[in-house]
């Protein structure tokens, strides 16, 4: 759905006056967040907040048992996007009749690995008969003192991106086959890289806010932090990482089709100062399939998140920094 859309509907089907419910649809977040305390059966005093998230899609490759880690790892990044740790996932799952089961069981296996990965347990899932769909509901827990939203920004606060775009652009060119297998693996690997290491840097650091850059691509993941804080987020887009050789794809005219919408629904949010390359531009609002962390942390920390990220061989791009809100909510420059 639209940026946006969902957020909207949910509205008037969700006890969002709960207090209960620490993080719920209004902000947009990666996940939800609802507190667990005595009438669960916990000791008096004793809170626990659970994360819960839900995530799922069509074949991004071809390769099988690349689809199934990449969906994993997309739908569990939610938790950690939040600050939190998954425990358990479902899987979820679509297949037309007569699908390959040797196609079926690779799928299965390439997520059940992320999932091992990521220390959380497997305890079931749903399947149905259907176009091919793969993914996983995940559930998490995280510490109140942790929990980053997207309305936990602050002005003067700094930001760093953990995987470079493009992966939209990546899989958009493998599927009209301007591009090999050869040539997209090492995107199919990022995006079955977990977050699991740059959530861990991010919670040593303290960070105020954070979310995960999906479908609604850097512009619209980046909008959702500044609009739920009331802040304008720069940044610096000589600084922002692409994948190698995405750029010269998306020119060729290889964009996912979220990169255009993105610019429609969200653009009035978002400015671009004079002599951006056009290309660069429309990569900022393409949708990304299990992106990195956009990591929101106070300057006085930064030294200590570049160093943790450094410290678990994650990539560290500082790209940008909020700014008290003027006539917009992203700024690229």
């Amino acid at each position: 759905m639209p940026q946006g859309e969902l957020a909207q509907v949910l509205r008037g089907v969700t006890d969002v006056a709960n207090q209960r419910l620490l993080v719920g649809p209004l902000t947009l977040d990666d996940a939800g967040v609802v507190v667990f305390g005595e009438s669960e059966g916990l000791p008096k005093g004793v809170e626990l907040p659970i994360v819960q998230t839900v995530d799922f899609f069509p074949p991004v490759v071809d390769d099988p048992y690349f689809y199934g880690a990449i969906a994993a790892a997309n739908s569990i990044s939610d938790v950690y996007a939040m600050g939190g740790r998954p425990v358990t996932a479902l899987c979820l799952a679509g297949f037309p009749r007569g699908f390959d089961r040797e196609w079926i069981a690779a799928i299965m296996k390439g997520g059940y690995e992320k999932v091992k990965e990521s220390g959380a347990i497997l305890a079931g899932g749903h399947t149905v008969e259907s176009e091919v769909q793969f993914g996983f509901s995940v559930t998490g827990v995280v510490e109140r003192s942790r929990l980053a939203t997207n309305a936990g920004a602050k002005a003067g606060d700094v930001v760093y991106l953990t995987k470079p775009l493009g992966m939209g652009t990546m899989t958009t060119a493998a599927k009209f086959q301007k591009i090999t297998w050869d040539q997209l693996k090492p995107a199919a690997i990022q995006m079955a890289t977990l977050n699991a290491k740059a959530a861990e840097a991010m919670n040593v650091a303290g960070a105020h806010a954070a979310t995960d850059i999906t479908g609604f691509g850097l512009a619209g993941h980046g909008l959702n932090i500044a609009r739920s804080s009331n802040l304008c987020l720069e940044i610096d887009s000589a600084l922002v990482p692409i994948f190698p050789g995405a750029h010269a794809l998306a020119k060729a005219g290889n964009l996912s089709g979220g990169a255009k919408k993105g610019k429609v629904n969200i653009g009035e949010h978002i400015r671009s100062a004079a002599g951006i390359d056009a290309t660069l531009e429309l990569l900022f609002f393409d949708a990304e399939t299990s992106g990195g962390l956009l990591i929101v942390v106070d300057p006085a920390h930064a030294a200590k998140l570049e160093d943790e990220l450094a410290a678990r061989d994650v990539p560290v791009h500082r790209i940008g920094q909020f700014r008290e809100k003027t006539d917009c909510f992203v700024k690229f420059n």
